[in-house]
């Protein structure tokens, strides 16, 4: 599929000093904030000394007005531009998004700065979305007098499995400049796949959207030499497991498709005992948001069927579900045209197919125009083979450290005031 062309005002041209330039000289600091959050990685919503580090560089940069989290341990900083504007313009509002949390992974990475913190990693990249973020708004502060939009800095816990954005959301962060933002704007970096210095994107559907559905097969435990005697909800859980993959193949469009994964089974205690229950989850992914509704109902029927036919009961319950990132064609043709710009025409990439990863920035693309850029920033020479994010061998080159302060800078450096 090809991607979608938008009429597009061309970016404003840069100024006399680029951001790239500047986000090359303050490497050292960005890259030491990168190294200190590896060190010492945090989970979760609670992320205290990866909160603090953040602080106390923010609070360098004079008249940034910056907002600590009230339920999990977030960081919103607002920075106002200066530069005049035209007469019946108001100034837009930039939302630029980094991820701070990491992973319960034990990295075996062998890198110098190493987490140092027992079955916890930096395996997404997290930390260097962190640096980037701080360095942009670094050089946003620095270029301030010439800066047209007022940019809110969302520093985000939470993004690997508790759904930290919407507590920010709920907490004001779509508004935290006075208004709604105009546009937003999210990152993440590739450890595999994608050329290092490389971005990456596409307009509409993103990434997919994720549900998690939990499994509970009641049976009728009892000795395994007579299962004759018991209702044995092993095999009914694996009928189930095997059913979901019929459905998908042969009641869903190849070309819109839906992927079903179950990732964890357990039951019993012994082999020669038939377990009461038998529990399974599964991930549900899709591209469409309207295929949602329609796959919840087939697979609850699925289930209830195969258990019904058995003589079972079955229990079942849905996680809190990720919506479909869908990028705003015109945001993501700006990115584009930003990145082509200020790097070369190589440096951007249209996707021709979705991720089929999910992302908990898709909630602020629901509110507010945007889209999530890709950064390849392999450490191997040989992206394709690479260990993948979430991997404990997961590496990252800090040399396109640059290039995402830069993009992430010059993403509110060119926005043009607002008619009013």
């Amino acid at each position: 599929m090809n991607p979608v062309t938008v009429p597009l005002a061309t970016p404003a041209a840069p100024s006399a000093s680029s951001a790239l330039e500047e986000a090359h000289g303050i490497l050292p600091d960005i890259r030491e904030l990168r190294r200190l959050l590896h060190r010492f990685p945090e989970l979760g919503t609670h992320l205290p000394r990866t909160q603090a580090e953040v602080l106390r560089r923010l609070e360098r940069l004079e008249g940034l007005e910056i907002t600590p989290g009230a339920k999990l341990t977030s960081v919103t900083a607002v920075l106002r531009g200066q530069a005049p504007l035209p007469e019946r313009t108001r100034r837009p509002v930039v939302l630029l998004r980094a991820d701070m949390d990491a992973l319960p992974i034990t990295e075996e990475t062998g890198l110098d700065f190493a987490s140092e913190v027992d079955g916890v990693m930096h395996a997404c990249g997290h930390d260097l979305h962190t640096a980037a973020l701080y360095g942009a708004a670094r050089v946003l502060h620095a270029r301030r007098h010439e800066l047209v939009a007022d940019v809110v800095f969302m520093f985000q816990p939470a993004e690997e499995a508790y759904v930290g954005v919407k507590w920010m959301i709920e907490e004001g962060v779509l508004d935290a400049a006075g208004r709604r933002a105009d546009a937003a704007f999210g990152l993440h970096v590739q450890s595999s796949q994608l050329a290092k210095g490389v971005f990456s994107s596409r307009p509409g559907a993103l990434m997919a959207g994720c549900d998690e559905l939990l499994v509970r097969v009641r049976g009728v435990g009892g000795h395994g030499s007579t299962p004759f005697l018991a209702k044995d909800p092993v095999p009914v859980a694996a009928e189930m497991v095997v059913a979901f993959q019929t459905l998908v193949t042969r009641g869903y469009d190849p070309f819109d498709p839906v992927i079903v994964t179950v990732g964890r089974i357990q039951a019993g205690t012994a082999g020669n005992i038939i377990p009461e229950c038998a529990d399974f989850n599964a991930t549900v992914r899709m591209f469409s948001p309207h295929h949602r509704e329609r796959l919840v109902g087939d697979l609850e029927r699925l289930c209830r069927g195969i258990a019904h036919a058995h003589g079972m009961s079955v229990e079942l319950a849905w996680a809190e579900p990720y919506p479909v990132t869908m990028a705003d064609p015109v945001e993501n043709a700006y990115a584009a045209a930003v990145v082509r710009e200020i790097l070369d025409d190589s440096a951007f990439i249209d996707l021709e197919h979705p991720h089929t990863g999910s992302e908990d920035f898709a909630w602020v693309l629901q509110e507010v125009p945007g889209t999530f850029l890709s950064l390849g920033a392999s450490a191997s020479s040989d992206p394709a083979t690479a260990p993948s994010l979430h991997s404990p061998h997961a590496t990252f080159d800090e040399s396109v450290l640059p290039r995402a302060v830069a993009c992430l800078a010059e993403l509110a450096l060119r926005r043009d005031p607002v008619p009013q």
